[in-house]
């Protein structure tokens, strides 16, 4: 079984996620790199083991949620196919078993909900992580707040979290926005299609996608 640490030590995979995260600094967008490799790692994990996954499928998880945005240090066009091209070298290189790379491949180059869909659990359970991951820090350029509504929608978000329940089989993110930066209008204006993603991931994990904003339920 490959670890994630074993994968996060991986020469290749130290170089293309610092390279990924600075072709899409130079592009203008929010932080992709570590910290929201981890978190998303992170989130995924959790997600598959509130909902009883077995350790190796919750691994695999985090794997595929701590790599899939590395392919942008290709290009950002089609990132979630040359994300999983790239995993794929990787887990290979360490050894991996052909249907635990396909499990982490596959999830990687759905997680994108203009050009995928969750085909597996582990494809769901990173596609919810990778979409709940808004907040302020991921904003690099405090300036550009009031110019571009994506940096304005993350840095609004004060917190937010994934909160599973297993018995009444619901995922939920709770976020607290300052509406004196972004109204929560603008969050639904640009996040509206990865929210519907969300609840298709939760479909395939046999749950309901909750969304509550400044304690108003929204779904």
């Amino acid at each position: 079984m490959i670890t994630l640490e074993r994968v996060k030590a991986h020469p290749q995979t130290r170089v293309f996620m610092e390279l990924a995260d600075e072709n899409l600094g130079v592009l203008g967008y929010t932080e992709h790199g570590v910290r929201h490799g981890k978190l998303v790692a992170k989130m995924a994990r959790n997600i598959m083991g509130e909902l009883g996954y077995s350790e190796a499928n919750c691994e695999l998880a985090a794997i595929a949620g701590y790599l899939h945005d590395i392919g942008n240090a290709i290009n950002r066009s089609s990132h979630g196919q040359a994300s999983a091209f790239l995993a794929y070298e990787i887990l290979k290189d360490l050894g991996a078993g052909y249907r635990n790379i396909g499990l982490v491949i596959g999830a990687i180059g759905n997680h994108d909900e203009s050009e995928g869909e969750p085909v597996s659990p582990i494809s769901a359970a990173v596609i919810i992580a990778d979409k709940s991951d808004v907040h302020r820090s991921r904003v690099r350029n405090l300036k550009e707040i009031n110019f571009d509504i994506h940096d304005r929608v993350n840095f609004a978000v004060k917190r937010s979290r994934v909160v599973v329940n297993q018995n009444s089989k619901t995922i939920s993110l709770v976020l607290s926005i300052d509406t004196r930066i972004s109204k929560v209008m603008e969050y639904f204006k640009i996040f509206l299609k990865r929210m519907v993603g969300c609840q298709k991931a939760a479909h395939l994990l046999k749950c309901e996608f909750k969304l509550t904003i400044n304690k108003t339920k929204f779904l």
